[in-house]
């Protein structure tokens, strides 16, 4: 299991990854294989920071912050607002 470090670093990874992609195009269009990375990296950020706020509400709750695990994209990409 991954702790909070790890997972800020895959965080921060894939945000430099995503500003890389975004810059080297400006004022360009993306490729439609570009677009579908942008996409997945914003899946894959989006379950990061879900076990993080899951682990963080663990430990809040006086619980085992490593028994959080990351959910399927399916379940995080459809939480309502």
């Amino acid at each position: 299991m991954a702790d909070e470090k790890q997972i800020r670093h895959h965080i921060s990874e894939l945000v430099d990854e995503e500003h890389r992609l975004e810059r080297a195009h400006i004022g360009q269009a993306l490729s439609a294989d570009e677009l579908a990375r942008l996409a997945a990296i914003n899946v894959e950020l989006d379950r990061a920071w879900d076990l993080l706020r899951q682990r963080d509400a663990r430990r809040a709750a006086g619980e085992d912050p490593d028994t959080a695990q990351e959910r399927d994209a399916s379940v995080v990409e459809n939480y309502r607002q």
